[in-house]
């Protein structure tokens, strides 16, 4: 007996005939069932998202995207002006007119500026590998459980979390250690974070122990434990912390402020700061200075140039660091 093309039967599992309008309604029913259980599982954000939901995220990151790069641009199309453009638009340019390299020979071509960027430069570098390296030895003695006085030691480090010593104690002590003037004032008073080195511990206690153990069993010591097993499986997590050591230092100024009496020690970012909130002329600066090209003022086109200066090596480093910031950060947060 032959039925329609719409209608035809089907088999089920007993041998049954079965039409084929409700094999397909029972299909689409288990089909929403199946959808129903792996949605159990996943995450709200995780979820399609319905095309009102979708304009929405879309317009939210968009305006969120615009807000960062309006004044990035905006800065970056100053320093790249000359004066004459800042005076025929009052202040900031937003519209490319005439452009220059101007501000950027003045402040590279010696003088603070220069010298600053380099003193930057430099105590990143140190401080950011002294502070890893250090963050990374407490925190492996910290996450195993037979090492000596570990609790202890542990509750130090969560007391400073929440109590210091105060800005007058701190610098008394930098002042009897002799680092007054010197660039360590800028590296060791906050060579290392508790929170950072709190991350590393919930990350290394999560670590699986039968790997850890198996390295023991072959004869390895903590040392080479920590080299050839743990940082390679970690790789993630102290990415994220260096890169917050980093950011911290080639941020820092008021460190400088109180440590530093020498200009010709500055850091970059003491250096912006009297520029562009202080409105201070430094002698070689290029500030306020004759652009020889064009015989202007170049004295805001060089303030936003130290900007530009000032913000670059965050954005050079950060896209080869964020890969790895949201799962080091989850990680070293909740694993342990």
């Amino acid at each position: 007996m032959s039925t329609g093309s719409g209608h035809a039967p089907q088999i089920d599992a007993g041998g049954a005939l079965v039409p084929r309008d409700l094999a397909q309604t029972a299909d689409g029913r288990a089909a929403a069932a199946r959808r129903r259980r792996r949605s159990r599982h996943r995450a709200p954000w995780e979820e399609p998202a319905s095309p009102l939901g979708a304009v929405v995220k879309f317009l939210v990151l968009a305006g969120v995207v615009l807000a960062v790069l309006i004044p990035l641009w905006t800065v970056v199309l100053t320093s790249l002006s000359t004066q004459a453009e800042t005076i025929r638009v009052g202040g900031l340019v937003t519209v490319p007119g005439e452009l220059t390299f101007n501000a950027y020979r003045q402040i590279l071509s010696g003088g603070i500026v220069l010298r600053a960027t380099l003193v930057s430069t430099g105590i990143t570098a140190v401080g950011t590998v002294l502070s890893t390296v250090v963050s990374v030895l407490a925190a492996y003695g910290l996450s195993r459980p037979s090492s000596l006085w570990h609790r202890p030691l542990l509750f130090v480090f969560l007391v400073t979390m929440f109590f210091g010593a105060g800005m007058i104690p701190t610098y008394l002590l930098v002042s009897n250690l002799g680092l007054i003037d010197t660039y360590w004032a800028l590296i060791l008073p906050g060579a290392v974070s508790a929170f950072n080195v709190l991350i590393l511990r919930n990350f290394f206690m999560g670590l699986e122990p039968a790997v850890l153990d198996a390295a023991r069993i072959d004869g390895a010591g903590d040392w080479r434990i920590l080299a050839r097993v743990v940082l390679p499986m970690s790789r993630a997590v102290v990415a994220v912390v260096a890169l917050f050591y980093g950011v911290g230092y080639w941020n820092a100024f008021f460190n400088a402020i109180l440590y530093i009496n020498d200009n010709a020690k500055w850091p970059l970012q003491l250096v912006l700061r009297s520029y562009v909130l202080q409105g201070v002329t430094l002698p070689g600066s290029g500030v306020g200075q004759v652009d020889v090209a064009t015989g202007a003022v170049t004295g805001l086109p060089v303030k936003m140039a130290v900007m530009v200066l000032a913000i670059v090596p965050i954005l050079v480093v950060y896209p080869f660091v964020q890969r790895h910031f949201t799962k080091g950060v989850i990680f070293g947060a909740i694993k342990g």
